[in-house]
Order: structure tokens, then sequence, then C-alpha cells
């Protein structure tokens, strides 16, 4: 009897210590849903194990499988350190009926597992549309609703019947809402009719499923102005304002490219050839150039030379005593011939060698020269002594006369 106190009292102290180092439970399990996207939350207290670390293990399971004996539970999170567990990727089936479990573990001890039931259609919440869109026209406003989205970006109308609920209303200057209605509606496009044109209007939507009664929350207020008939002077208003501005845009092109042009042409051709130092010499420089456009001003002149002169039969004598009686010369400018020795060199003679009679003589041979050349021109005329300038006239004959 003796040994055997010592021996329960020993068995005795070793269950009361293994009870003491199992750890508590989790508890507080929650389900943060969204479309389906799911997320399990615990709490537990840190203070029943001091400073040694805990771990924590989720596992899941349908409803159906609890009814085997062994029923097949698969592990979603294992020894993780935080206090949530996403259960998204594993996907979960959104009209399924779940059984989830938590337990805690701490230095290898492991506490009893914490159950929670899950139904995502029951207990999953919705989202609101994923996006709205507006379009005014003349006293109508056009909305656009798309989906909520599940977890793999397809539509929420896949697993349930999906209505929308639409707050609008008119918003004046200062922000007041004025003539605030609603109604539900399962359509993606709709239009509101009969509004107030050239007025504000804000549109909210919030995503509604009637058979668990589920609501979303309100996407943010989206306001648009509706559009009416513009006034005919408005229209004639901006025609003009857009004459305005395209005359304006071509002004200043053109205006730009005359003065590239300008600039273009001062630097690469340039007005002033001469360097500055030599301009006050320029007008020193005789011009031995004349320009094709001053020669287009002057008749063509032919220079031909001089054709055979034929001897007169006439006496010598009769020669050196003078021109005969009532011939002398004249204010025509015409001269007596004199002996051809005197000047053989040319076909024309002169009585007194005046360069101003033979100027006189070309003149009145070549009007058209007078008329086109300037006195210097008929100065250099009168100098030249191997060609004669003569008048291109038909072939007559040449007359031998005797005086």
């Amino acid at each position: 009897m003796f040994t055997v106190v010592p021996l329960f009292l020993l068995f005795g102290s070793l269950q009361f210590g293994a009870a003491e180092a199992e750890p508590n439970a989790p508890h507080n399990l929650d389900m943060i849903t969204l479309n389906t996207n799911y997320a399990l939350t615990w709490d537990w207290d840190q203070s029943s194990v001091g400073s040694d670390p805990v771990t924590f293990t989720v596992q899941y399971t349908g409803n159906h499988q609890l009814k085997k004996k062994t029923p097949r539970w698969n592990t979603a999170c294992r020894e993780t350190t935080g206090r949530s567990c996403d259960l998204t990727g594993f996907n979960l089936h959104y009209l399924g009926l779940y059984m989830l479990r938590v337990q805690a573990n701490v230095n290898g001890s492991h506490s009893v597992w914490e159950y929670k039931q899950f139904c995502p259609d029951k207990e999953a919440a919705i989202g609101p549309p994923s996006k709205v869109q507006l379009s005014a026209a003349v006293g109508d406003l056009d909305i656009v609703i798309t989906d909520p989205q599940t977890s793999s970006n397809s539509s929420m109308r896949d697993h349930l019947n999906l209505s929308f609920q639409i707050h609008y209303w008119e918003q004046s200057e200062d922000g007041k809402v004025l003539d605030f209605k609603t109604f539900i509606t399962e359509s993606n496009m709709l239009t509101l009719s009969n509004l107030t044109p050239w007025t504000q209007y804000c549109v909210r939507v919030q995503s509604h499923y009637e058979y668990y009664n589920k609501t979303s929350s309100f996407t943010p207020p989206q306001c648009i102005h509706t559009e009416g008939v513009v006034p005919w002077w408005q229209i004639f208003l901006y025609f003009l304002s857009s004459l305005l501005l395209c005359f304006l845009v071509v002004l200043v092109f053109l205006y730009g490219g005359h003065q590239c042009f300008q600039f273009c042409k001062a630097t690469l051709f340039p007005g002033e050839k001469l360097p500055s130092p030599l301009k006050h010499h320029e007008i020193d420089y005789p011009c031995l150039l004349v320009s094709d456009s001053e020669l287009d001003l002057c008749d063509p002149v032919i220079i031909c030379a001089e054709p055979a002169i034929l001897e007169n039969n006439v006496d010598p004598a009769a020669d050196s005593a003078g021109p005969p009686v009532g011939l002398g010369q004249d204010s025509s400018g015409r001269h007596s011939r004199q002996n051809s020795s005197s000047s053989g060199d040319s076909g024309v003679y002169s009585s007194g060698g005046n360069s101003g009679a033979l100027q006189h003589n070309i003149a009145s041979t070549f009007p058209d020269v007078k008329r086109h050349f300037d006195s210097e021109q008929l100065k250099m005329l009168s100098m030249k002594s191997d060609f004669k300038v003569c008048p291109v006239i038909p072939d007559e004959g040449v007359v031998d006369m005797e005086v």
C-alpha cells in the first residue's frame, strides 16, 4: 500500500501536467467574403503560453463528408503564424455547404479543433457593380452597368440571380438634392427619359440578391449634365469662332513662311555683294559688261566689210579744176570725191576730215542707231576706220556715173 500511493500520485501528476500543456483553441471564427473571395479569420489568447511561438492549421471539407466514418479533410493552411487563412484559391462552389476547422500548435502540442460551417450562397457578400457609365442625350440619360466580377473575372450572374437598385436625383448648383427617385432593374442597360434639359443629374447603383435579400454597397455617385436643343445663335457663334481660329492659324503660318524665306534669301543670296570697305569705291569702277536685259533694248547692228569700189573715168584735170558750176557741198553732208590715191583705204571720203561731219552722215544714214545709241557710242563708231557700218540693203547692182 505504501508503494501504490506514490505511483497513483505520480500518475495523477502526469495527467495534470499533460492537461496544463495543451494550448487553448482558437475562438471567434469569422468569414470575410466578397463575391467568390473567401478568407477565414480567428482570435487566440497569446497570454496562455507566454512568449512561446504558436502556429495554426486550417482544414475544410464538404458537409456530405461528415456523414462518413472517416471524413476527408483538405488542408488549406498548414503551420501558419497569422490569424487568417485565404480560401479563395480552393474554388469552393458558390452553392455548396462546407465545414471549416482551426487548430493551434504550441511546442508540438495541439489544441482541440474549433469548427465553423460556411455556405457561400447564403453568407458571402456581393459587391457593387464593377463599372457604371453614363451618357446624356436630349432629355434622356443612358446608363450602362457592368456586373460584379468573381475571383476569376467572370460575372456573378453565373452564380446567382442578380439585379440592380438605382438611385438618381437632380442636383442644383449649390449641391442640393432635388427630385430623388429609385427603382430596381435586372437589365444592364437602361434609359432615363423625360429629364429636364441642361440639368445636372447624379446616379448611384448597388447590387441586389433577392433570394437571401443581400445587397451591396452603392457605387460612388456619378453626375452628368443632360443635353438640349442648341439655339441657332450659339451654332453661328461657334462657326465664327472656328473660322476666326482657322484664319489666325493660316495667317501665322504664312507670316512665318515669309519670314523664313526672307531670312534664307538674305543669307544665301545677299543684295550687297561687295564688302563694306569697298562700297564707297564702287562708283569708281567702270561697267565693262552689260546685262542681258540692257542688250534687249538695242536693235541688232550688222558690221560688214567694205565692198569693192569701181574706178570712175574722170579726167584728173577736171578733178583738179574743182566741181562744176552749180555743184558744190550742200547741207545734206555730201562731199566731192578726191583723188583715189589720197584715200585708198576706204570708200567714203571727207572733204575736211571733220569727225562731226562724219558723225552727222552716220546718224543720217542710220536713223535707228541715232535713236538707240548715245553720243559716246557714236563717237566710237566714227573713230573706227577698218570697218564701215552699213545698213543691209538689197543688191541692186553698181551704177557707174560720170560727172
